[in-house]
């Protein structure tokens, strides 16, 4: 042939297209190679091979899709990053037979230049045209893909990024590891705190000290992070960036977070006290005669329930489970808002006025005058930034009434354990309550509906019927 494509082999009378399945795509795809017929004539060859390699894209795109996700959803993992983008564009065209360190200097009519602007048609195809003849609507990967066919060794590789950073150390350190699914939720949040307190996925060589600063100071006015737990954070952080420049790698970068301390003197987070019963009632008083709507009834779920504010805060309505013989919230997580830990997966009942306050937001949701969505507090619930601003709201009005700093708004699921402890509610259940189990097989047996009618039984003993 004069042009020499890839996957093209040669019958004794025809042509055909036959490229091989990756091994782990088999069993998804169903077949070990993907063989189409390309017609008799080499002419017949160049004409339909562009279909061709674009059908056997699309199979295998599908399978791996497949492969990646069983039930057919595409998971965020699945997403690449544009440095891995980069990669795949470079594996995928040697895989084509192409030469990676071709510069697309020289003469444009070689076997390199052609085949390279064949396969850029048969993929620039795939999508509409404008009225000039340029593809509208292309993914970002056949972007990529793209510019290293037309650019070649010369196209710039992307810098890593956080999220580069990120599933690299979970591939790395943290696969097949016993406690795989712990250590994994760990890192995804500790990396989630340095993309809100910054705005963005940075640069690993972009990160300044200025930067952990600021990841380090969002964390600690967090009213429900103690510095210990920021300290903790701060270690999986520098673990992640110290493993990207070494590995990667990045010569001559330094990580910003490396010696860079967690102080121990923040009195409110370290040393939480209750509400005293005269406190409680004042605040609650300032806070149902000042504060908006959404947190007044926010407030009236904290005190009922024991609920972290990021829990009821980042509440969907559908969280909200009132038609059941248990009034209840369901805590799961949520991709807009994760749980601490498995032990804080729980059903908390509601009563009194914490079942009002939920019955209100619920009401509220759905006025005709509100935007319809699936938050129960749309103002405070998409974001982790957006929850610390409900809680800086809150302790705006604590503050009114407390000048003690061990007290916060936090406080108020220490006031419910209390109260619990007050009733004789067994140890076992307040945790089932407050979510301060750590979610071990061995630490509950029964169902969760038989925990919640437990729970809902101590709720009325702290509270009355």
């Amino acid at each position: 042939m004069m042009i020499d494509l890839p996957y093209v082999q040669s019958r004794k009378n025809h042509y055909r297209y036959r490229r091989k399945v990756p091994a782990a795509l088999r069993d998804a795809l169903g077949k070990a190679e993907i063989v189409i017929p390309l017609g008799k004539t080499e002419a017949e060859v160049v004409k339909r091979w562009p279909r061709a390699n674009n059908e056997a894209e699309k199979r295998l795109a599908q399978a791996l899709k497949a492969a990646e996700s069983p039930k057919g959803k595409t998971t965020s993992s699945a997403k690449r990053t544009p440095l891995e983008r980069y990669k795949w564009a470079n594996d995928h065209i040697t895989g084509l037979g192409l030469d990676p360190d071709w510069s697309g200097q020289g003469d444009p009519e070689d076997a390199e230049a052609i085949a390279r602007d064949v396969i850029a048609e048969s993929i620039a195809a795939k999508y509409p045209q404008d009225a000039e003849g340029y593809a509208q609507g292309v993914s970002g990967t056949d972007k990529v893909l793209l510019r290293v066919l037309a650019l070649g060794a010369a196209a710039k590789r992307p810098e890593a990024t956080l999220e580069d950073a990120r599933k690299f150390y979970l591939t790395e350190k943290v696969k097949g590891t016993h406690d795989e699914v712990k250590k994994t939720q760990r890192v995804d949040r500790a990396v989630e705190h340095i993309r809100t307190a910054l705005g963005r996925d940075p640069a690993i060589s972009s990160l300044t000290r200025a930067d952990a600063r600021e990841v380090r100071d969002h964390m600690l006015k967090d009213a429900e992070m103690r510095p210990a737990t920021v300290h903790r954070y701060m270690n999986d952080i520098r673990a992640v960036i110290n493993h990207a420049i070494e590995e990667l790698p990045l010569p001559g970068v330094q990580n910003p977070f490396n010696r860079l301390e967690v102080k121990n003197d923040s009195v409110a987070k370290e040393e939480r006290k209750p509400f005293t019963p005269e406190q409680l009632e004042k605040t609650r008083g300032r806070v149902l005669a000042h504060a908006s709507e959404d947190l007044k009834l926010i407030w009236g779920l904290l005190e009922g329930t024991g609920c972290r504010l990021s829990e009821v805060a980042g509440l969907l309505v559908t969280d909200v489970i009132l038609g059941h013989e248990h009034p209840h919230i369901n805590l799961v997580f949520h991709a807009h808002r994760r749980l601490k830990n498995a032990g804080s997966i729980r059903k908390v009942p509601l009563i009194g006025d914490a079942l009002k306050a939920a019955q209100e937001a619920v009401e509220m949701a759905a006025a005709e005058d509100k935007p319809k969505g699936p938050f129960l507090f749309p103002r405070y619930a998409a974001t982790s930034k957006e929850r610390l601003a409900s809680s800086a709201a809150l302790m705006k009005h604590v503050r009114k009434i407390v000048t003690d700093e061990k007290v916060t708004v936090h406080s108020l699921r220490h006031s419910l354990k209390d109260r619990l402890r007050l009733a004789g509610v067994e140890p076992g259940t307040i945790d089932d309550i407050l979510g301060h189990s750590s979610g071990k097989v061995s630490e509950r047996y029964g169902g969760a509906d038989a925990t919640l009618g437990v729970t809902m039984a101590a709720m009325k003993k702290a509270f009355g019927p």
